[in-house]
């Protein structure tokens, strides 16, 4: 599902004219914009609170088309960041199209791709500096896997699982597919906790809370927002889960991913938080930061990137 159908929920705060008192000798006088709150990425912190250094650094992007992100320079600003393991998302791009740019990266040796029927639809990836133990697309539901839209890897001790979470669409016409998705989600992440733990991340389409989203009142019936899919969210974190981000700054408003390409939305940082860091509770003492790089061009929705010790 394209971001910018997302243009009519991203309801921007247009600027009012305040008009004084007109006379004939005075011209009308109009209030000017004010400037947007932005959010401010602190620095990177690389120790955990229970002392330890980061040994992981993991970057998620949705690209919103591989092939166009790779024109903006979206791998200058990868070997600039270098995490140690990069998943996309929205890659739409099937495997025999991919650009050469990034095939070829020595930087990333093991890269994996998952798209819809080698239609191009969707998509994720994950590339890897160094080799996961194992790789597997999907949860194992058909319904779910035909859209390619997960993929998980096993490292020694943990699961890294990317993932693209169906759209509940214009209209919420999707919105039951939706709570279907995060029900057999839910228990497919819950199933491979009991084994290892794991870090999910990617565009999850959910703003959890009013926090998360600059207009809230005007988006709780649209997609993204709607009581449904927070709750789907919420059940999420009481399986076991934890909001990376929030767990670190849990007060921390205008901080976003996804901005719509209409109303100079980004310009007046009119956004909603829609890429995700999401650990296994176990995790949460290793955690060290999770990032929001809102500066980061070549997207709708911006990268975000994990510091944990694992």
């Amino acid at each position: 599902m394209k971001r910018g159908r997302k243009a009519e929920e991203a309801t921007a705060e247009g600027d009012n004219d305040a008009t004084a008192e007109s006379t004939p000798k005075k011209e009308k006088k109009t209030k000017e914009p004010e400037a947007p709150v932005l959010y401010e990425d602190p620095p990177d912190k690389t120790t955990s609170k229970d002392g330890r250094d980061a040994n992981m650094k993991i970057t998620s992007w949705n690209v919103d088309g591989l092939r166009a992100w790779v024109k903006k320079n979206g791998l200058d600003w990868l070997r600039e960041e270098s995490p140690d393991v990069l998943c996309l998302q929205e890659t739409k791009c099937a495997e025999k199209n991919l650009p050469a740019e990034i095939t070829s990266m020595p930087e990333y040796p093991h890269k994996y791709w998952c798209t819809a029927d080698d239609k191009g639809y969707s998509g994720v990836a994950m590339l890897c500096k160094t080799e996961p133990v194992k790789v597997t697309y999907g949860i194992g539901k058909e319904e779910h896997d035909k859209e390619g839209r997960v993929i998980t890897a096993e490292f020694p001790t943990f699961y890294l699982v990317t993932a693209y979470v169906p759209n509940a669409g214009k209209g919420l016409v999707r919105l039951d597919y939706r709570k279907t998705w995060d029900e057999d989600f839910r228990n497919y992440l819950s199933e491979l906790d009991v084994q290892k733990p794991l870090v999910l991340c990617g565009d999850l389409n959910v703003a959890h809370r009013e926090i998360d989203l600059k207009n809230p009142k005007g988006n709780k019936k649209n997609a993204g927002f709607t009581p449904e899919e927070r709750e789907g969210f919420d059940k999420l974190l009481e399986a076991g889960f934890v909001d990376s981000f929030r767990e670190l700054y849990p007060d921390t408003a205008n901080a976003y991913t996804f901005w719509t390409y209409m109303m100079n939305s980004r310009s007046k940082n009119v956004g909603w938080r829609l890429d995700y860091f999401v650990l296994s509770s176990s995790l949460v003492p290793g955690l060290c930061d999770s990032k929001i790089r809102n500066k980061a061009m070549g997207s709708d929705h911006c990268p975000i990137t994990l510091h944990v010790a694992v």
